[in-house]
């Protein structure tokens, strides 16, 4: 079975770059698989868990704005938790989540499984949408990996 936060460790490392996380629904599940590498401190500085919205604007500096009109779970929160978790933490690359893991919290727009992913850099801020289809525990897992999945990728893609 493959360990993307194996190759996102040799990365990051060979890169000189470093991470952090902001995590909403995914609970921590990004930061506990990436620190569950040996010497991911050489590399890893931390994570905040900004599960409520109040975290999410007072801690990371996302704006009440943003989660008023699209909603906390939006590709514009997700953006906003990156670019904001990568200045708190103070590091080359933040990812972040938010998401609805079931099985409750879902409308007919939201559905249960629906996660937006985070991703800043130097380079920029994006995000990108899925819809897992699994039980609350399998829909947390799904998105983590989903969000090492795409960093590893990007990784890749630094020249």
């Amino acid at each position: 079975m493959s360990k993307p936060e194996l190759e996102i460790g040799n990365l990051l490392r060979n890169k000189g770059l470093s991470l952090g996380a902001v995590e909403s629904a995914s609970g921590g599940l990004i930061s506990h698989l990436i620190t569950n590498v040996p010497d991911s401190s050489d590399y890893y500085k931390g994570s905040i868990i900004a599960y409520k919205n109040e975290v999410k604007v007072r801690v990371v500096g996302v704006s009440e704005a943003a989660i008023q009109k699209y909603g906390a779970v939006s590709h514009q929160v997700a953006q906003e938790m990156a670019r904001g978790g990568r200045k708190a933490l103070n590091v080359d690359i933040c990812l972040a989540d938010t998401g609805i893991a079931g099985p409750g919290g879902s409308t007919p727009e939201k559905p249960v499984g629906l996660f937006y992913l985070g991703l800043s850099s130097e380079l920029g801020t994006e995000s990108r949408k899925h819809v897992f289809s699994g039980n609350r525990e399998q829909n947390k897992l799904a998105a983590a990996q989903a969000a090492l999945a795409w960093l590893k990728e990007y990784l890749i893609s630094l020249k």
